[in-house]
């Protein structure tokens, strides 16, 4: 296993984060990463780190660190709803906060969002050039097409603003995403012209990458999803990719009896 690296920091506007770096080696790719709903706890650390046993510079920044009751968030009995310029600050901040590390190459980063912020990748995308957007179990379900003040910009828009290969990971049982709103926003994604891959893994509910929660987590799922996003990374990180073609994939494990209205939530 490599070794790695880790710190504390705080970043522009009090935003604290946690950072992952593989010790040794020269510049690497960073990954931006946000937490789920829960915000900035212990598996989102593993995540950071394990993404820096893989070779990246990984900053997971505390985007609900203004929440005045974080023992309540942490446990799920309260939420935090950032906004898409309020993410898009945070997210900047964060990067902003590697322009002194050596090891952290800032024309090579990729965005990860969970399940609340797995839409953030794509605002960033919008406003900004990165390598990949990686959006988990999140930006589908049909809120996030509506046009409000937490998402000034319409969903559809703030895909055919980006520039960049996306990656969408989601589960067929999802209580909050239906196979539908996979199947639109995949539409949206080919619309516009972007590379992706898009997976619907079988009997997945949501959350089904957090194995910190045992009723959610399916390891068969997420080891699989895992190894789809290093494959990913490895393809739009590679300097002999040919740009001059757009790479789209659907993948998907779907019963023939599936009935959105049966997904449940799960702990």
């Amino acid at each position: 296993m490599a070794e790695i690296e880790t710190k504390t920091v705080i970043c522009a506007g009090g935003l604290p984060a946690f950072i992952a770096i593989p010790a040794g080696g020269g510049p690497s790719p960073v990954i931006v990463l946000l937490h789920e709903r829960y915000g900035l706890v212990e598996h989102t650390r593993d995540l950071a780190r394990r993404h820096a046993r893989e070779g990246y510079v990984c900053i997971a920044a505390d985007y609900f660190f203004k929440h005045p009751d974080q023992a309540a968030l942490h446990r799920g009995d309260t939420g935090y709803d950032m906004t898409d310029p309020e993410s898009l600050d945070y997210m900047n901040a964060a990067i902003a906060a590697l322009e002194n590390e050596p090891r952290a190459d800032l024309t090579r980063i990729a965005c990860m969002g969970v399940c609340q912020t797995g839409r953030h990748p794509l605002v960033l995308a919008a406003n900004r050039k990165i390598s990949a957007a990686l959006v988990w179990y999140g930006a589908a379900q049909e809120r996030e097409w509506l046009m409000n003040s937490r998402y000034p910009v319409a969903l559809d828009e703030l895909i055919a603003k980006a520039d960049c290969p996306v990656l969408g990971m989601f589960g067929e049982t999802d209580h909050i995403i239906s196979v539908d709103s996979v199947r639109r926003l995949r539409g949206s994604l080919e619309k516009h012209g972007l590379s992706f891959h898009v997976e619907i893994f079988g009997a997945a509910p949501h959350g089904w990458l957090n194995d910190t929660m045992p009723g959610r987590y399916r390891r068969e799922a997420a080891e699989a999803a895992w190894a789809a996003q290093r494959a990913f990374l490895a393809w739009v990180f590679d300097p002999a990719r040919d740009r001059a073609f757009i790479k789209q994939s659907y993948k998907a494990a779907i019963q023939p009896s599936y009935d959105f209205s049966k997904n449940v939530r799960y702990e």
